[in-house]
């Protein structure tokens, strides 16, 4: 294997030029084209119809709503939607495609020439061209039984199920993605990012990247200048995370610049992504339009969306991400670098449903931007994977505000949820957590520190205060920490002074 270029130095001698195709499911009951559920997690082979499995004789109908969720994703991007739009055959041969051919979109897709604006970590933004979105069915999915590395090759035996076959899907495609430069990784993340939180606002996907929700093909190229024509590109498929949409677009530079180095081509193919080792590595040459063949779909009628409708649709979109952060700051009283680090987070949604549980914007950062995302950073997954809920973090707060605990017990709360050991109230319960609210203990402990220290209570009648703090200190110990502090206090003080 060639040994990468470091990345910095990469890209002081080549300009990448980056390109993303997001794929997004659609949130809608039944499929694209039948009736079948389009449900998850469903036994294999159940959600399925004659349609879904392509049986000879059987013939597609049109999801209605799966045309208005592409429509709304279409006007938040910026697109034009097309007054006439057509579905086309898209020819290829695996057993996930029953078929043999997938129903797409090809030169008449339902929206097209639009950007976003996506907002960076330092808070600049960058616009993304979309080229197009177009609607389509997914495959189905391969599950390839014995070998190491849970790939074809050296797989013993392969399993097809057809549950997601026809789930409806739309697929966004930006133009070249030029002058990022050194942020090309970045750029890739917030993008993909900024797409994830739009789904979830227009209501047309849970957009969960874990469940394969929202995957997106990422294309790398470099050429020698930004003046220079674009280089080959490969397609990583199916990177599933934020984390690595960014990782892949760094290791893709990386990788290229070392091939260039060595006088080598790059190889116009489809590349996996490997989440343990943070690499790619090729998969098949990549095809080119033409090698698909495709032509217009026989058994469907074309699309034409009338105005009034769009315009209804358009009308009815909800309150976009963008907008709605800005009016969250200001509701919440962050700071605009408050607000920057929440968003590079992906905390905003999980803050905003923590503070509807009853927690203080303050409160509801603290837990999050503190010891949850270091946990996730050290775990190294995103935020909202970790196994804790907005309700949870609501639900401990309020074990705070009650008095019940104090925030050193909470962290220890905390982690007894993350454990998996139930909500707050059985964690507090379970591991005898609660405050010691009753003067009795408290007031014994302190006779027992001072005892132990009797110089400390005549500096204490003198007016120095200092010394407080060690009997505080010994009391805390005494209890487990689960003292109240300032409680603690007021004995000491009414304890050497009566």
């Amino acid at each position: 294997m060639t040994a990468l270029v470091d990345y910095d130095e990469a890209v002081t001698r080549f300009d990448p030029v980056i390109g993303i195709e997001v794929h997004v499911e659609l949130g809608t009951r039944t499929k694209m084209f039948d009736g079948a559920p389009a449900g998850f997690g469903e036994e294999p082979n159940t959600s399925v119809t004659p349609v879904s499995l392509g049986l000879p004789g059987s013939l597609p109908v049109v999801n209605g709503t799966a045309v208005e969720y592409a429509i709304r994703i279409g006007l938040a991007l910026n697109c034009s939607i097309a007054e006439s739009c057509r579905f086309a055959r898209k020819n290829y041969f695996y057993p996930d495609v029953p078929k043999n051919f997938q129903t797409s979109q090809y030169d008449e897709p339902i929206a097209y020439e639009g950007w976003v604006d996506v907002e960076l970590e330092d808070g600049s933004t960058f616009r993304v061209e979309i080229e197009r979105a177009h609607m389509e069915e997914d495959a189905g999915k391969n599950t390839h039984v014995g070998g190491s590395t849970g790939r074809i090759h050296g797989a013993e035996y392969s399993l097809v199920d057809y549950n997601r076959a026809g789930i409806p899907l739309v697929e966004i495609v930006t133009k070249p993605i030029t002058g990022a430069g050194e942020r090309a990784p970045e750029v890739a993340r917030a993008y993909v990012q900024t797409l994830r939180d739009l789904f979830r606002a227009l209501g047309v996907s849970e957009a969960r990247m874990e469940r394969g929700n929202v995957r997106a093909d990422v294309n790398v190229s470099l050429r020698p200048t930004p003046e220079s024509a674009l280089g080959t590109r490969t397609e990583t498929k199916n990177v599933n995370s934020f984390r690595s949409v960014e990782r892949a677009v760094r290791y893709e530079i990386s990788r290229q610049a070392a091939v260039l180095d060595e006088g080598g081509s790059i190889v116009q193919e489809t590349r996996h992504w490997h989440e343990d080792t943070g690499s790619t590595t090729s998969g098949r040459i990549k095809s080119d339009a033409e090698d698909y063949r495709y032509f217009p779909e026989p058994d469907l009628v074309p699309i034409a969306p009338d105005r009034a409708w769009v315009e209804e649709i358009r009308a009815a979109l909800p309150e976009l991400p963008a907008a709605r952060r800005r009016r969250l700051q200001g509701e919440w009283g962050y700071a605009d670098a408050e607000m920057r680090d929440v968003v590079n987070a992906g905390a905003v949604e999980l803050i905003e449903a923590t503070v509807a549980a009853g927690a203080s914007p303050a409160a509801a950062r603290k837990w999050w931007m503190g010891e949850l995302a270091r946990t996730a950073k050290q775990q190294e997954v995103e935020l909202e994977a970790l196994p804790i809920t907005p309700a949870q973090i609501g639900a401990l707060q309020k074990l705070v505000d009650d008095g019940r605990i104090n925030d050193k017990l909470a962290r220890q709360v905390l982690e007894g949820v993350l454990a998996g050991e139930g909500e707050p109230e059985a964690v507090v319960v379970a591991r005898g957590l609660e405050v010691v609210s009753d003067d009795g203990p408290l007031l014994a402990a302190i006779d027992d520190a001072l005892a132990a220290q009797p110089d400390i209570a005549e500096k204490i009648r003198s007016g120095n205060l200092g010394p407080v703090g060690a009997i505080i200190g010994a009391v805390m110990k005494a209890t487990r920490g689960q003292a109240d502090a300032g409680r603690v206090r007021e004995l000491v003080l009414e304890r050497v002074q009566a």
